[in-house]
């Protein structure tokens, strides 16, 4: 069975620190306990051979740990095919040597660990008819991502900064999800016509409730400590820890689950006791609203609310690729009884499809190329989308 088979939240009423600490004893008894106490030969911290400063991901070996720098800050370290490329065939490689007891990720700069895919790169080029290259990255992503949900070494993602999209998909299937004060999660994909993948259709609908078709759908952003209660991060440590808890993990000498997670433990941050949930106040109120299988009665649910939570979430929402609501809903409701491999497969053909289409490449364009942030979606509305090609697709 998959590790990440496990619902990432199953009880809201615990605290978060209580619920990270059951989905790693889950993680745990499902694994199995590891134990090597060998002693390993130490390795001195170095840089990977092929690897410069100019590089866009960045190896580091440290005695007993192994760690993935993405390395294009100014970019907000975007992921792009050479980055995936550069990063499956190591991971293997480390996954397979006995003397690697954990892997780390983790981005260059103070501003993001990934802001998703560099998806204006790949519009750019579909513009000019070349499809190869964004194909190629849709396929070879996603392979990266089932990867790392599969790995048998234990797997840190240090979340210190953005966080969306594809950077979701390097670290939210990830055994071990550290947030920091700085982390910034959403997954936007709506807003530029495509939809919530990188695995978004397997752990989306495994969050508590409807959080995850809420996140899925209107791309709410959550900071910080939030990640922690809404199930994205198992961890809260503050940035100026992360230094001494890499150290500390360099140091172990075993790959057992439990081990690793009382290290992190050791530098875990509670909130502070007036924090609130930005999402509490309203958990009923998406559970009420997010539980139907057509968006059309989404809708007619927050009409109904008449609250400013849900007349915010309707601005949202119309603003939203109409095509994009329609699959990801029905993305996010059959991936809730799929494995993560039959996810990506789903995923992956729908990757084909919209990069072919017109919303995608519109909203890319009025986004984030031209910037004029009004995008033409066809059709303009959800009542317009045609059911038949939507399932088709």
């Amino acid at each position: 069975m998959l590790r990440q088979t496990l619902r990432i939240a199953t009880n809201s009423k615990a605290s978060p620190s209580v619920l990270a600490r059951n989905r790693i004893r889950m993680v745990n008894g499902w694994l199995g306990t590891r134990v090597n106490v060998t002693l390993q030969v130490a390795i001195m911290s170095t840089t990977a051979a092929t690897d410069n400063v100019e590089a866009d991901v960045l190896h580091r070996k440290h005695l007993s740990s192994r760690t993935f720098i993405l390395n294009r800050p100014k970019a907000l370290n975007a992921l792009n095919l050479s980055m995936v490329r550069n990063m499956t065939p190591q991971l293997q490689a480390w996954d397979a040597s006995d003397l690697c007891k954990v892997i780390v990720i983790k981005g260059s700069g103070e501003k993001a660990f990934c802001a998703g895919g560099d998806v204006r790169h790949i519009v750019e080029l579909a513009q000019a008819g070349q499809y190869d290259e964004g194909l190629a990255f849709f396929a070879e992503e996603y392979k990266l991502n089932h990867m790392i949900a599969t790995l048998k070494t234990p797997f840190v993602a240090i979340l210190n900064g953005i966080t969306m999209g594809g950077g979701v998909g390097l670290s939210v299937h990830a055994p071990f999800r550290i947030a920091t004060e700085k982390t910034l999660f959403a997954m936007p994909e709506t807003n530029i016509g495509l939809f919530p993948d990188v695995g978004g259709s397997f752990f989306l609908p495994r969050l508590d409730g409807e959080t995850g078709t809420y996140l899925g759908l209107v791309g709410t952003r959550l900071k910080g400590i939030d990640n922690v209660f809404a199930g994205i991060a198992t961890h809260y440590v503050p940035s100026e820890r992360l230094a001494a808890l890499e150290d500390r993990l360099s140091e172990l000498e075993t790959d057992n689950h439990d081990v690793i997670n009382m290290a992190i433990e050791d530098f875990v941050s509670e909130p502070m006791h007036d924090h609130k949930y930005v999402l509490s106040e309203h958990r009923n109120a998406i559970d009420r609203c997010f539980c139907f299988n057509e968006m059309e009665d989404i809708v007619a649910a927050l009409e109904k609310e008449n609250t400013p939570f849900a007349a915010h979430t309707l601005k949202a929402l119309r603003t939203m690729s109409p095509t994009s609501l329609k699959v990801t809903l029905q993305q996010v409701r059959e991936g809730a009884n799929l494995s993560i491999a039959d996810c990506f497969r789903m995923e992956h053909q729908l990757g084909r499809h919209f990069l072919v289409g017109h919303d995608f490449t519109e909203g890319v364009k009025a986004l984030l190329i031209e910037k004029t942030l009004d995008p033409k979606w066809q059709p303009a509305t959800i009542e317009e989308v045609d059911r038949t090609e939507m399932l088709n697709v």
